[in-house]
This record gives structure tokens, C-alpha cells and sequence, in this order.
């Protein structure tokens, strides 16, 4: 068994879902070393958060970014946390509710992502600032595991 462990800083992104499956690949090369495994990216942040989606078409990303704001919207009345600002409250539910980390299985050396699926930053915030994210692969170098 092989553990391997990385911290990523993600530079500051605008309010939005954006793709960073690339990044964390390339943050952590030894995934190739693996032939079964899991990978786990964590975020350690509450006004951001993780998720897998669609990677071919941009108006999947759209459409959550979209659906986030109808779904948990700003300036609401009842909201007693608002220290950084009307969107501060709205990015900590959002993050509760997409979850601050996923986890993908390795095979042959690569994360075992369905075809059209890719890991998702979901910046919550207007003034969003970099982001740091630990990302831990382990597995088996042992192809008949597999």
C-alpha cells in the first residue's frame, strides 16, 4: 500500500463552478503510480466547496452557479451571520449543502471518472481569495488487484 499526500493552493477564481480536475492531477503525479486505488480532495475552506459534474459543457456550470443563487439567495432578513458582506451567510449554505471534499477511485494509474464527469470548485463568494485543497491518493501498485 502507498499513500501519497499533497496540498494545492487554487488561485483565486471568480464567483462560479470551474473545473480543476487537471490541477489536482497534476498536483499529485504519483496517482499514475497506482494501479487500484482512491484519491480524496478536501477543501479547507466553508465558503467553497467540492463536486463531480459534467466537464464538456459549459452551461452545466452555468445552470448550478444558477440554480445556487435561486435556491440559497442573499440578503435574506433572517440571517445573523453576515460578517464579510450579503453573500457570506449564502456561500456557507452552499458549501454545507455541495460538501467539502470528494473521492474518486484510481485504476491504471488514472482517476476512474466517467467519461463526461470532472471535479468541480464551486466558489461561493463575490471576493473569492485563493484556495487550498489536500489532495491524498492511496493504493496498490498491483495490477491483479485489479
Amino acid at each position: 500500500m502507498k499513500i501519497y499526500q499533497q496540498t494545492l493552493q487554487l488561485k483565486e477564481r471568480r464567483r462560479g463552478f470551474h473545473l480543476i480536475t487537471s490541477e489536482i492531477t497534476l498536483a499529485l503525479p504519483q496517482i499514475s503510480d497506482l494501479a487500484v486505488g482512491v484519491c480524496q480532495v478536501f477543501i479547507q475552506h466553508t465558503s467553497a466547496s467540492l463536486t463531480i459534474n459534467e466537464n464538456a459543457d459549459p452551461t452545466v456550470r452555468q445552470d448550478l452557479e444558477m440554480y445556487f443563487n435561486k435556491t440559497v439567495r442573499e440578503n435574506d432578513p433572517d440571517y445573523r451571520h453576515d460578517d464579510e458582506g450579503p453573500d457570506d451567510m449564502p456561500a456557507h449554505l452552499k458549501a454545507a449543502l455541495l460538501g467539502s471534499s470528494v473521492t474518486i477511485p484510481i485504476r491504471n494509474g488514472r482517476l476512474a471518472l466517467g467519461i463526461w464527469q470532472g471535479i468541480y470548485l464551486c466558489e461561493h463568494r463575490n471576493n473569492a481569495e485563493p484556495r487550498n485543497l489536500v489532495v491524498t491518493a492511496w493504493g496498490t501498485e498491483d495490477q491483479s488487484i485489479g
